[in-house]
């Protein structure tokens, strides 16, 4: 590891955008955030709008004209990646945001932390509040084993013969089987589960975690038919496990 280069931090933010919610940044997050972020200029983001309120937020005395910013995001070219990290190489440090929770973890920055492990730049993680965590916390199931499968086929029969392996799989190797969808999609994803899945298969629905409406509840498929919840543009976090 090279000591003359700049550290690449990893910044957890908050589960919804500032304002957004009654719930404030410092009720979920350390202050070793705000901390980095008073000697950290140079940031990686997924969206400046937002990444400048999240900083604000988090350190109003904090001068956004100091800061820069360099977008990553699905449309961001592979030659960019490089460019972002040239002041890690000078011995500035870097702060890498997510959009939503824990950089690195269904977020585009994994790929400046693996260039970050090629160059022998030095990698710090600080604590924050992962959505994929605290469903599986909150669950009930297997958090020995498990795995996060990020987002469901759009085509139906893809999806379907998918859950039907994540059903297949989560009993034969006792492992919890995560997955995300569109939040637009989540209504439409519940209907499927109930359909495809087994009545005794356990489906956790952990909904706007960490916010005042926060939805976490663990039943069978058959008692979800029951009493379906309304999903509708709200963050979501699926966990299914046939025992």
């Amino acid at each position: 590891m090279n000591t003359s280069y700049g550290k690449l931090y990893l910044i957890p933010c908050t589960l919804s955008n500032p304002g957004e919610t009654t719930v404030a940044p410092e009720d979920v997050l350390p202050q070793t955030i705000k901390r980095s972020i008073d000697f950290i200029d140079f940031f990686i983001v997924e969206n400046e709008k937002t990444a400048r309120r999240f900083i604000k937020s988090i350190h109003p005395e904090k001068k956004q004209s100091d800061l820069q910013l360099a977008l990553l995001n699905k449309h961001t070219e592979t030659a960019e990646h490089f460019t972002m990290i040239k002041p890690l190489l000078e011995g500035k440090n870097i702060g890498l945001l997510s959009e939503s929770g824990c950089p690195g973890i269904a977020d585009p920055g994994a790929v400046i932390v693996k260039i970050a492990h090629e160059k022998g730049i030095q990698v710090v993680p600080l604590v924050g509040p992962s959505s994929i965590l605290l469903a599986l916390m909150a669950s009930g199931m297997n958090g020995q084993s498990f795995a996060f499968n990020g987002y469901l086929p759009i085509d139906a029969n893809e999806k379907k013969n998918e859950l039907k392996y994540y059903e297949r799989l989560s009993q034969e190797k006792n492992q919890s089987q995560l997955f995300i969808e569109t939040p637009y999609r989540n209504n439409k994803l519940v209907d499927d589960l109930l359909q495809i899945l087994q009545p005794n298969t356990y489906l956790c629905i952990a909904c706007d975690i960490t916010l005042p409406t926060e939805f976490i509840k663990t039943k069978t498929i058959a008692e979800w038919k029951k009493n379906k919840a309304d999903l509708h543009k709200r963050p979501c976090i699926f966990i299914i496990h046939k025992m």
